[in-house]
């Protein structure tokens, strides 16, 4: 059988997002799902993205890990899917859709998708550092030059660290620059580096505001893969009207034998 699937990246962060609203697509075959991401023997993507009916939102997002099993929420792989969903005709440039961790918004315009995120309802300090829930679980590390970190190793150490068992935890190393942030994240699934994370930019922004950082309500992200923006309200132990805006943008489309 033949699959058509979209190649999208959104800031480097990378997808195999396919249109299943058919259902051809068996979403438990996670060996298959592993191959599709592999950058040698597949197509090569951080993760792969299922788009499929729902009730009653325009569509729903299924997003599994390059390790071939579901993942939580993503943030950049939410921004690829609202704009291949318009792209596709499944949905307008203003959209609902449901995904892990519940009904998101969108927004499109042209390459640029504007995504709410989640409302943060706790977080905590852990040594100085925030570990927060933005759709997925992130830890938030504050350093004055993280160019000089071995995220891999770093990264892995902390996400498999006792502290945030048994899921574990994506890891982001953040630094304050010039007007905003500079982050590096290692994610879980992917168990690697990745040119940017839509979620742990999010986590990485909120934790700059609670640090007293900012003191605005819009903070701009740069990441290996490309810039991002984070708007959000802290309303007391909340944090809400969180919007995730930045590129998303189509690469090619292909049909591969599976």
């Amino acid at each position: 059988m033949n699959i058509t699937f979209n190649k999208y990246q959104g800031a480097g962060n990378d997808f195999v997002i396919i249109d299943n609203r058919k259902g051809l697509f068996n979403p438990s075959d996670s060996k298959l799902i592993n191959r599709l991401c592999n950058r040698r023997f597949g197509i090569g993507a951080d993760g792969l993205i299922l788009v499929s009916d729902h009730a009653t939102a325009d569509f729903e997002m299924k997003y599994f890990n390059s390790d071939g099993y579901i993942g939580s929420m993503c943030g950049n792989g939410g921004r690829c899917t609202a704009h291949f969903a318009f792209k596709s005709g499944i949905a307008g440039n203003k959209q609902k859709f449901m995904a892990f961790d519940g009904i998101h918004e969108a927004s499109v315009d042209n390459a640029t998708v504007r995504l709410q995120m989640s409302d943060v309802k706790e977080f905590r300090l852990i040594k100085e550092n925030y570990f927060l829930n933005t759709g997925s679980p992130h830890f938030v590390i504050f350093k004055e030059d993280i160019d000089s970190v071995d995220v891999f190793r770093e990264g892995k150490r902390i996400r498999w660290s006792s502290e945030f068992a048994p899921g574990g935890t994506n890891v982001n190393f953040v630094q304050v620059v010039d007007k905003g942030l500079y982050i590096r994240t290692f994610e879980r699934g992917v168990e690697d580096e990745t040119l940017a994370c839509g979620t742990g930019v999010t986590a990485s922004a909120i934790a700059s505001v609670l640090k007293g950082h900012f003191d605005t309500n819009s903070v701009n992200v740069r990441t290996r893969g490309g810039n991002l923006s984070v708007e959000l309200t802290v309303s007391g132990k909340m944090i809400t009207n969180v919007w995730l805006t930045g590129p998303a943008t189509f690469v090619f489309e292909g049909s591969i034998e599976v």
